[in-house]
Protein backbone atom coordinates (compact mmCIF):
# COMPACT_ATOMS: atom_id res chain seq x y z
CA UNK A 1 0.00 0.00 0.00
CA UNK A 2 1.18 3.52 -0.79
CA UNK A 3 2.04 5.66 2.19
CA UNK A 4 0.49 9.07 2.29
CA UNK A 5 2.51 11.23 4.66
CA UNK A 6 5.40 12.58 2.58
CA UNK A 7 5.23 16.24 3.53
CA UNK A 8 8.36 18.33 3.97
CA UNK A 9 6.63 21.65 4.53
CA UNK A 10 3.25 23.11 5.36
CA UNK A 11 3.00 24.16 1.71
CA UNK A 12 3.07 20.45 0.79
CA UNK A 13 0.09 19.78 3.08
CA UNK A 14 -1.86 22.67 1.59
CA UNK A 15 -1.07 21.53 -1.95
CA UNK A 16 -2.12 17.95 -1.22
CA UNK A 17 -5.44 19.14 0.21
CA UNK A 18 -5.98 21.20 -2.94
CA UNK A 19 -5.34 18.14 -5.13
CA UNK A 20 -7.99 16.31 -3.12
CA UNK A 21 -10.48 19.09 -3.82
CA UNK A 22 -10.26 20.40 -0.27
CA UNK A 23 -8.55 23.20 1.60
CA UNK A 24 -6.63 23.42 4.85
CA UNK A 25 -5.20 26.41 6.65
CA UNK A 26 -1.87 26.31 8.50
CA UNK A 27 -0.11 29.22 10.13
CA UNK A 28 3.33 29.70 11.64
CA UNK A 29 2.04 31.98 14.39
CA UNK A 30 1.26 29.51 17.17
CA UNK A 31 0.27 32.13 19.75
CA UNK A 32 -3.47 31.28 19.55
CA UNK A 33 -2.61 27.91 21.12
CA UNK A 34 -1.27 29.63 24.23
CA UNK A 35 -4.07 32.08 24.89
CA UNK A 36 -6.03 31.49 28.12
CA UNK A 37 -9.77 30.90 28.06
CA UNK A 38 -12.43 30.87 30.79
CA UNK A 39 -14.79 27.90 31.14
CA UNK A 40 -17.40 27.77 33.88
CA UNK A 41 -15.66 30.53 35.77
CA UNK A 42 -12.27 28.76 35.64
CA UNK A 43 -9.29 29.91 33.61
CA UNK A 44 -7.60 27.36 31.36
CA UNK A 45 -4.06 28.41 30.52
CA UNK A 46 -3.76 27.24 26.91
CA UNK A 47 -5.77 25.65 24.11
CA UNK A 48 -4.00 22.27 24.07
CA UNK A 49 -5.94 19.25 25.26
CA UNK A 50 -4.89 15.71 26.17
CA UNK A 51 -7.77 13.72 24.73
CA UNK A 52 -9.64 11.05 26.69
CA UNK A 53 -8.59 7.56 25.68
CA UNK A 54 -9.73 4.12 26.70
CA UNK A 55 -7.22 2.65 29.10
CA UNK A 56 -6.50 -1.02 29.67
CA UNK A 57 -3.80 -1.00 32.34
CA UNK A 58 -5.92 -0.95 35.49
CA UNK A 59 -6.62 -3.76 37.91
CA UNK A 60 -9.45 -6.25 37.61
CA UNK A 61 -11.48 -4.39 40.24
CA UNK A 62 -11.16 -1.08 38.35
CA UNK A 63 -8.22 0.55 40.16
CA UNK A 64 -5.54 2.52 38.32
CA UNK A 65 -2.25 0.63 38.31
CA UNK A 66 1.37 1.78 38.14
CA UNK A 67 1.32 2.47 34.39
CA UNK A 68 -1.90 4.47 34.81
CA UNK A 69 -0.37 6.73 37.46
CA UNK A 70 2.78 7.07 35.36
CA UNK A 71 0.73 8.20 32.39
CA UNK A 72 -0.99 10.99 34.34
CA UNK A 73 2.26 12.18 35.88
CA UNK A 74 3.65 12.47 32.35
CA UNK A 75 0.53 14.30 31.16
CA UNK A 76 0.73 16.69 34.11
CA UNK A 77 4.38 17.44 33.38
CA UNK A 78 3.65 17.89 29.68
CA UNK A 79 2.23 21.40 29.69
CA UNK A 80 -1.28 20.94 28.24
CA UNK A 81 -3.79 22.85 30.36
CA UNK A 82 -6.85 20.73 29.54
CA UNK A 83 -6.34 17.11 30.58
CA UNK A 84 -9.34 14.94 29.79
CA UNK A 85 -8.85 11.76 31.80
CA UNK A 86 -9.72 8.44 30.26
CA UNK A 87 -12.97 6.53 29.93
CA UNK A 88 -13.96 5.35 33.40
CA UNK A 89 -16.86 2.92 33.65
CA UNK A 90 -19.89 3.58 35.83
CA UNK A 91 -20.35 -0.16 36.56
CA UNK A 92 -18.48 -3.41 36.05
CA UNK A 93 -20.76 -4.48 33.20
CA UNK A 94 -20.25 -1.04 31.65
CA UNK A 95 -16.54 -1.73 31.07
CA UNK A 96 -15.25 -2.41 27.58
CA UNK A 97 -12.37 -4.51 28.89
CA UNK A 98 -11.54 -6.09 32.25
CA UNK A 99 -8.66 -3.66 32.84
CA UNK A 100 -10.63 -0.47 32.22
CA UNK A 101 -11.04 1.90 35.14
CA UNK A 102 -14.30 1.57 37.07
CA UNK A 103 -15.29 4.20 39.64
CA UNK A 104 -16.95 2.90 42.80
CA UNK A 105 -16.54 3.23 46.56
CA UNK A 106 -13.40 1.08 46.66
CA UNK A 107 -11.62 2.77 43.75
CA UNK A 108 -12.49 6.43 44.25
CA UNK A 109 -9.42 7.19 46.36
CA UNK A 110 -7.02 5.77 43.77
CA UNK A 111 -8.86 7.54 40.93
CA UNK A 112 -8.46 10.73 42.97
CA UNK A 113 -4.74 10.00 43.21
CA UNK A 114 -4.54 10.15 39.38
CA UNK A 115 -5.46 13.82 39.29
CA UNK A 116 -3.48 14.64 42.46
CA UNK A 117 -0.27 13.21 40.97
CA UNK A 118 -1.05 14.88 37.64
CA UNK A 119 -1.29 18.28 39.36
CA UNK A 120 1.81 17.65 41.44
CA UNK A 121 3.82 16.82 38.31
CA UNK A 122 2.56 20.03 36.71
CA UNK A 123 3.79 22.11 39.64
CA UNK A 124 7.04 20.16 39.97
CA UNK A 125 7.90 21.09 36.39
CA UNK A 126 7.58 24.79 37.07
CA UNK A 127 3.98 25.36 35.98
CA UNK A 128 1.08 26.87 37.91
CA UNK A 129 -1.79 24.43 38.28
CA UNK A 130 -4.28 27.22 39.00
CA UNK A 131 -5.11 27.29 35.29
CA UNK A 132 -5.00 23.50 34.79
CA UNK A 133 -8.38 21.83 34.17
CA UNK A 134 -8.63 18.07 34.72
CA UNK A 135 -11.79 16.11 33.99
CA UNK A 136 -12.95 12.51 34.11
CA UNK A 137 -14.86 10.76 31.35
CA UNK A 138 -17.73 8.58 32.58
CA UNK A 139 -18.79 5.80 30.24
CA UNK A 140 -21.06 2.85 29.66
CA UNK A 141 -19.72 0.62 26.89
CA UNK A 142 -23.14 -0.67 25.84
CA UNK A 143 -22.86 -3.20 23.05
CA UNK A 144 -19.09 -3.40 23.61
CA UNK A 145 -19.31 -4.42 27.28
CA UNK A 146 -16.88 -7.20 28.11
CA UNK A 147 -19.57 -8.76 30.32
CA UNK A 148 -21.78 -9.26 27.28
CA UNK A 149 -23.36 -6.69 24.95
CA UNK A 150 -25.85 -4.24 26.44
CA UNK A 151 -27.55 -2.97 23.32
CA UNK A 152 -29.87 0.02 23.24
CA UNK A 153 -31.47 -0.85 19.92
CA UNK A 154 -31.44 -3.48 17.21
CA UNK A 155 -28.97 -2.20 14.63
CA UNK A 156 -28.87 -3.87 11.20
CA UNK A 157 -25.46 -2.29 10.63
CA UNK A 158 -23.74 -3.39 13.85
CA UNK A 159 -25.66 -6.44 15.10
CA UNK A 160 -23.99 -8.80 12.57
CA UNK A 161 -20.58 -7.57 13.79
CA UNK A 162 -21.35 -7.68 17.51
CA UNK A 163 -19.96 -10.60 19.47
CA UNK A 164 -20.75 -11.64 23.00
CA UNK A 165 -17.32 -11.48 24.61
CA UNK A 166 -18.38 -14.00 27.23
CA UNK A 167 -18.99 -16.66 24.55
CA UNK A 168 -17.05 -15.36 21.54
CA UNK A 169 -20.16 -15.84 19.38
CA UNK A 170 -22.15 -13.28 17.37
CA UNK A 171 -25.32 -12.15 19.09
CA UNK A 172 -28.52 -13.91 18.04
CA UNK A 173 -31.37 -12.23 16.20
CA UNK A 174 -33.44 -12.30 19.39
CA UNK A 175 -30.68 -10.96 21.65
CA UNK A 176 -32.38 -8.81 24.31
CA UNK A 177 -32.41 -5.02 24.12
CA UNK A 178 -32.07 -2.93 27.27
CA UNK A 179 -35.51 -2.05 28.60
CA UNK A 180 -36.63 1.41 29.66
CA UNK A 181 -36.29 0.27 33.26
CA UNK A 182 -32.72 -0.86 32.54
CA UNK A 183 -31.91 2.58 31.19
CA UNK A 184 -33.44 4.25 34.25
CA UNK A 185 -31.12 2.17 36.44
CA UNK A 186 -28.20 3.25 34.24
CA UNK A 187 -29.23 6.88 34.79
CA UNK A 188 -28.86 6.24 38.51
CA UNK A 189 -25.43 4.68 37.95
CA UNK A 190 -24.26 7.77 36.06
CA UNK A 191 -25.39 10.07 38.88
CA UNK A 192 -23.68 7.92 41.53
CA UNK A 193 -20.48 7.87 39.46
CA UNK A 194 -20.66 11.66 39.04
CA UNK A 195 -20.86 12.11 42.81
CA UNK A 196 -17.76 9.97 43.22
CA UNK A 197 -15.90 11.91 40.51
CA UNK A 198 -16.71 15.17 42.30
CA UNK A 199 -15.51 13.64 45.58
CA UNK A 200 -12.30 12.64 43.78
CA UNK A 201 -11.61 16.30 43.02
CA UNK A 202 -12.07 16.42 39.24
CA UNK A 203 -12.78 19.85 37.76
CA UNK A 204 -15.30 18.56 35.25
CA UNK A 205 -17.22 15.44 34.29
CA UNK A 206 -17.63 14.16 30.75
CA UNK A 207 -20.65 12.04 29.86
CA UNK A 208 -19.32 9.99 26.94
CA UNK A 209 -21.55 10.03 23.85
CA UNK A 210 -19.19 8.81 21.17
CA UNK A 211 -17.92 5.76 19.25
CA UNK A 212 -21.22 3.86 19.45
CA UNK A 213 -21.02 3.14 23.15
CA UNK A 214 -24.34 3.28 24.98
CA UNK A 215 -25.16 6.99 24.98
CA UNK A 216 -23.87 7.31 21.43
CA UNK A 217 -26.03 4.39 20.29
CA UNK A 218 -29.08 5.98 21.85
CA UNK A 219 -28.55 9.10 19.73
CA UNK A 220 -29.15 6.96 16.63
CA UNK A 221 -31.93 4.77 18.06
CA UNK A 222 -34.69 5.99 15.75
CA UNK A 223 -36.09 2.46 15.56
CA UNK A 224 -36.35 2.00 19.34
CA UNK A 225 -39.78 2.18 20.94
CA UNK A 226 -40.62 3.56 24.37
CA UNK A 227 -39.33 6.53 26.32
CA UNK A 228 -35.75 6.39 25.02
CA UNK A 229 -36.20 5.92 21.27
CA UNK A 230 -37.87 7.26 18.16
CA UNK A 231 -37.97 11.05 18.41
CA UNK A 232 -34.83 13.08 19.03
CA UNK A 233 -36.34 14.23 22.33
CA UNK A 234 -36.65 10.60 23.42
CA UNK A 235 -33.21 9.62 22.14
CA UNK A 236 -31.66 12.35 24.28
CA UNK A 237 -33.78 11.57 27.34
CA UNK A 238 -31.06 9.66 29.20
CA UNK A 239 -28.33 12.26 28.73
CA UNK A 240 -30.80 15.06 29.54
CA UNK A 241 -32.01 13.39 32.73
CA UNK A 242 -28.47 12.69 33.92
CA UNK A 243 -27.32 16.26 33.21
CA UNK A 244 -30.30 17.75 35.01
CA UNK A 245 -29.85 15.52 38.05
CA UNK A 246 -26.14 16.30 38.29
CA UNK A 247 -26.82 20.01 37.81
CA UNK A 248 -29.31 19.97 40.70
CA UNK A 249 -26.72 18.43 43.04
CA UNK A 250 -23.68 20.32 41.77
CA UNK A 251 -24.83 23.59 40.19
CA UNK A 252 -21.28 24.92 39.75
CA UNK A 253 -19.73 21.76 38.31
CA UNK A 254 -18.40 22.04 34.76
CA UNK A 255 -20.18 19.47 32.58
CA UNK A 256 -18.73 18.19 29.33
CA UNK A 257 -19.42 15.57 26.72
CA UNK A 258 -17.36 13.90 24.02
CA UNK A 259 -19.88 13.35 21.27
CA UNK A 260 -20.13 11.65 17.90
CA UNK A 261 -21.61 13.95 15.30
CA UNK A 262 -21.16 11.45 12.44
CA UNK A 263 -21.33 7.66 12.89
CA UNK A 264 -20.87 6.47 9.30
CA UNK A 265 -21.50 2.80 8.51
CA UNK A 266 -19.25 -0.20 9.21
CA UNK A 267 -16.45 -1.10 6.81
CA UNK A 268 -14.66 -4.38 6.18
CA UNK A 269 -11.46 -5.17 4.30
CA UNK A 270 -11.78 -6.67 0.84
CA UNK A 271 -9.49 -7.75 -2.00
CA UNK A 272 -5.81 -8.63 -2.04
CA UNK A 273 -4.84 -5.31 -0.48
CA UNK A 274 -7.62 -5.54 2.11
CA UNK A 275 -8.98 -2.05 1.53
CA UNK A 276 -12.02 -1.08 3.58
CA UNK A 277 -15.40 -1.16 1.86
CA UNK A 278 -18.78 -0.34 3.38
CA UNK A 279 -20.82 -3.34 4.45
CA UNK A 280 -24.07 -3.83 2.50
CA UNK A 281 -26.79 -1.64 3.91
CA UNK A 282 -30.33 -0.63 3.14
CA UNK A 283 -31.60 2.91 2.78
CA UNK A 284 -32.84 4.89 4.47
CA UNK A 285 -30.16 4.46 7.14
CA UNK A 286 -32.09 4.61 10.41
CA UNK A 287 -29.63 3.72 13.18
CA UNK A 288 -26.58 5.90 12.48
CA UNK A 289 -26.45 9.40 13.95
CA UNK A 290 -25.47 12.35 11.77
CA UNK A 291 -25.48 10.30 8.54
CA UNK A 292 -27.46 11.21 5.43
CA UNK A 293 -30.35 8.77 5.11
CA UNK A 294 -29.46 7.68 1.58
CA UNK A 295 -25.67 8.14 1.36
CA UNK A 296 -23.33 6.73 3.99
CA UNK A 297 -20.39 9.00 3.10
CA UNK A 298 -22.36 12.18 3.65
CA UNK A 299 -23.15 13.82 6.96
CA UNK A 300 -26.51 15.26 7.89
CA UNK A 301 -25.87 17.68 10.71
CA UNK A 302 -29.49 18.62 11.37
CA UNK A 303 -29.82 16.48 14.49
CA UNK A 304 -26.26 16.92 15.83
CA UNK A 305 -26.64 20.69 15.64
CA UNK A 306 -29.92 20.52 17.53
CA UNK A 307 -28.43 18.26 20.20
CA UNK A 308 -25.46 20.52 20.90
CA UNK A 309 -27.80 23.49 21.29
CA UNK A 310 -29.86 21.50 23.78
CA UNK A 311 -26.70 20.43 25.61
CA UNK A 312 -25.70 24.08 25.94
CA UNK A 313 -29.15 24.97 27.25
CA UNK A 314 -29.02 22.11 29.79
CA UNK A 315 -25.71 23.39 31.16
CA UNK A 316 -22.90 21.69 29.19
CA UNK A 317 -20.04 24.14 28.65
CA UNK A 318 -17.40 21.90 27.04
CA UNK A 319 -17.99 19.66 24.00
CA UNK A 320 -15.39 17.39 22.42
CA UNK A 321 -16.18 16.36 18.85
CA UNK A 322 -15.57 12.91 17.40
CA UNK A 323 -16.96 10.63 14.72
CA UNK A 324 -17.00 7.00 13.69
CA UNK A 325 -16.47 3.77 15.57
CA UNK A 326 -13.01 2.36 16.43
CA UNK A 327 -14.25 -1.21 15.88
CA UNK A 328 -16.37 -0.75 12.76
CA UNK A 329 -14.86 2.18 10.81
CA UNK A 330 -11.61 3.27 12.52
CA UNK A 331 -10.47 5.40 9.57
CA UNK A 332 -13.21 7.88 10.51
CA UNK A 333 -12.15 8.07 14.17
CA UNK A 334 -8.38 8.30 13.80
CA UNK A 335 -6.83 8.70 10.34
CA UNK A 336 -3.59 6.69 10.25
CA UNK A 337 -0.73 5.57 8.03
CA UNK A 338 -1.12 1.93 9.04
CA UNK A 339 -4.31 0.17 10.14
CA UNK A 340 -4.58 -1.69 13.45
CA UNK A 341 -3.93 -5.41 13.42
CA UNK A 342 -7.64 -6.19 13.20
CA UNK A 343 -8.41 -3.37 10.76
CA UNK A 344 -8.30 -2.64 7.04
CA UNK A 345 -6.40 -0.24 4.83
CA UNK A 346 -8.17 3.09 4.65
CA UNK A 347 -10.38 3.59 1.59
CA UNK A 348 -9.57 7.30 1.55
CA UNK A 349 -6.56 9.55 1.89
CA UNK A 350 -6.04 10.14 5.65
CA UNK A 351 -5.98 13.88 5.04
CA UNK A 352 -9.64 13.64 4.04
CA UNK A 353 -10.37 12.08 7.41
CA UNK A 354 -8.53 14.88 9.18
CA UNK A 355 -10.46 17.50 7.23
CA UNK A 356 -13.77 15.77 7.98
CA UNK A 357 -13.02 16.23 11.68
CA UNK A 358 -12.10 19.88 11.12
CA UNK A 359 -15.20 20.66 9.06
CA UNK A 360 -17.69 19.00 11.40
CA UNK A 361 -16.07 20.59 14.44
CA UNK A 362 -16.26 24.03 12.84
CA UNK A 363 -19.98 23.56 12.20
CA UNK A 364 -20.57 22.69 15.85
CA UNK A 365 -18.48 25.61 17.13
CA UNK A 366 -20.36 28.00 14.87
CA UNK A 367 -23.70 26.68 16.15
CA UNK A 368 -22.74 27.10 19.83
CA UNK A 369 -20.17 29.92 19.94
CA UNK A 370 -20.62 30.27 23.70
CA UNK A 371 -19.47 26.66 24.29
CA UNK A 372 -15.81 25.63 24.27
CA UNK A 373 -15.47 23.03 21.52
CA UNK A 374 -12.50 20.66 21.31
CA UNK A 375 -11.41 19.54 17.86
CA UNK A 376 -9.99 16.09 17.13
CA UNK A 377 -8.23 14.30 14.27
CA UNK A 378 -4.88 16.12 14.51
CA UNK A 379 -2.38 13.33 15.16
CA UNK A 380 -1.95 12.17 11.53
CA UNK A 381 -0.65 15.66 10.63
CA UNK A 382 2.43 14.93 12.76
CA UNK A 383 4.72 17.98 12.97
CA UNK A 384 2.16 20.13 11.14
CA UNK A 385 -0.66 19.67 13.65
CA UNK A 386 0.28 22.82 15.66
CA UNK A 387 0.04 25.01 12.55
CA UNK A 388 -3.36 23.55 11.68
CA UNK A 389 -4.56 23.83 15.27
CA UNK A 390 -3.44 27.46 15.55
CA UNK A 391 -5.24 28.33 12.34
CA UNK A 392 -8.43 26.63 13.51
CA UNK A 393 -8.40 28.38 16.89
CA UNK A 394 -7.54 31.71 15.30
CA UNK A 395 -10.49 31.40 12.88
CA UNK A 396 -12.92 30.32 15.60
CA UNK A 397 -13.41 26.84 14.19
CA UNK A 398 -12.71 25.40 17.66
CA UNK A 399 -11.50 26.62 21.05
CA UNK A 400 -9.20 23.68 21.86
CA UNK A 401 -6.93 21.39 19.87
CA UNK A 402 -7.06 17.81 21.13
CA UNK A 403 -4.31 15.21 20.80
CA UNK A 404 -4.86 11.56 21.66
CA UNK A 405 -2.41 8.90 20.41
CA UNK A 406 0.21 11.59 19.92
CA UNK A 407 0.39 12.17 23.68
CA UNK A 408 1.53 8.59 24.27
CA UNK A 409 4.69 9.11 22.22
CA UNK A 410 5.21 12.75 23.25
CA UNK A 411 3.36 13.60 26.49
CA UNK A 412 5.36 16.86 26.77
CA UNK A 413 4.13 18.12 23.39
CA UNK A 414 2.65 21.33 24.81
CA UNK A 415 5.69 22.23 26.91
CA UNK A 416 8.11 21.49 24.06
CA UNK A 417 5.96 23.45 21.62
CA UNK A 418 5.90 26.50 23.88
CA UNK A 419 9.64 26.41 24.57
CA UNK A 420 10.87 25.56 21.07
CA UNK A 421 8.09 26.57 18.69
CA UNK A 422 7.87 23.05 17.29
CA UNK A 423 7.41 19.45 18.35
CA UNK A 424 10.27 17.14 19.25
CA UNK A 425 10.73 15.49 15.84
CA UNK A 426 12.24 12.27 17.22
CA UNK A 427 9.15 11.36 19.25
CA UNK A 428 6.29 12.46 17.00
CA UNK A 429 3.59 9.81 16.61
CA UNK A 430 3.73 8.40 13.08
CA UNK A 431 0.30 6.70 13.37
CA UNK A 432 1.66 3.19 12.84
CA UNK A 433 -1.04 1.80 15.20
CA UNK A 434 1.38 0.10 17.60
CA UNK A 435 -0.66 1.40 20.55
CA UNK A 436 -3.88 -0.07 19.18
CA UNK A 437 -2.20 -3.35 18.29
CA UNK A 438 -1.00 -3.74 21.87
CA UNK A 439 -4.49 -3.14 23.19
CA UNK A 440 -6.08 -5.54 20.68
CA UNK A 441 -3.84 -8.46 21.69
CA UNK A 442 -6.04 -10.53 23.97
CA UNK A 443 -3.80 -13.37 25.19
CA UNK A 444 -2.69 -11.56 28.33
CA UNK A 445 -3.30 -13.19 31.73
CA UNK A 446 -5.40 -10.15 32.74
CA UNK A 447 -7.37 -9.99 29.49
CA UNK A 448 -5.35 -7.72 27.20
CA UNK A 449 -2.10 -5.82 27.02
CA UNK A 450 -1.65 -2.33 28.39
CA UNK A 451 -1.45 0.24 25.62
CA UNK A 452 1.37 2.71 25.08
CA UNK A 453 3.96 3.69 22.49
CA UNK A 454 6.56 0.90 22.05
CA UNK A 455 8.77 2.84 19.57
CA UNK A 456 9.14 5.99 21.69
CA UNK A 457 8.39 4.81 25.23
CA UNK A 458 10.42 1.63 25.19
CA UNK A 459 11.15 1.01 28.88
CA UNK A 460 7.66 -0.13 29.89
CA UNK A 461 6.16 -0.95 26.50
CA UNK A 462 9.00 -2.47 24.48
CA UNK A 463 8.92 -5.82 26.32
CA UNK A 464 5.12 -5.85 26.22
CA UNK A 465 5.25 -5.27 22.47
CA UNK A 466 7.66 -8.16 21.90
CA UNK A 467 5.51 -10.48 23.97
CA UNK A 468 2.32 -9.42 22.21
CA UNK A 469 3.94 -9.77 18.78
CA UNK A 470 5.09 -13.29 19.62
CA UNK A 471 1.55 -14.25 20.64
CA UNK A 472 -0.01 -12.72 17.53
CA UNK A 473 2.46 -14.55 15.29
CA UNK A 474 2.24 -17.87 17.11
CA UNK A 475 1.07 -20.61 14.70
CA UNK A 476 -2.46 -21.76 15.37
CA UNK A 477 -2.82 -25.44 16.38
Amino acid sequence: MARYFKYKSSADVIADARELGQSIELQDDLSPLFQPITIGGKTVGNRLCVQPMEGCDGTLDGQPDDLTFRRYRRFGAGGAKLIWAEATAIADDARMNPRQLWIHDRTVSSIERMQVECRHAHRSNGMDDGDLLIGLQLTHSGRYSYRGPKIATRCPLLDPLTKDKTTGQPIAADYPVLTDDDLKRIEDQYVIAARLAVAAGYDFIDLKQCHRYLLSELLGAKNRTGEYGGSLENRTRLIRNVIQRIRLEFPDLILATRMNVFDGVPFRGEGEEFVGQPVPYQTPITTAFGVAANEHTQSDMTEPLQVVKWLRDWGVSLINISCGNPYANPHYVRPAEFPPVDGYHAPEHPLLGVLRHFQLTAMIQQAVPDVAVVGSGYTWLQEFFPQAGAANVQAGRCQFVGLGRGTLSQPDFAKHLKEHGELHRKTICRTFSYCTNLMRTKDHPLGQYATGCPPFDKVPYGPLWKEAEAKRNKPKP
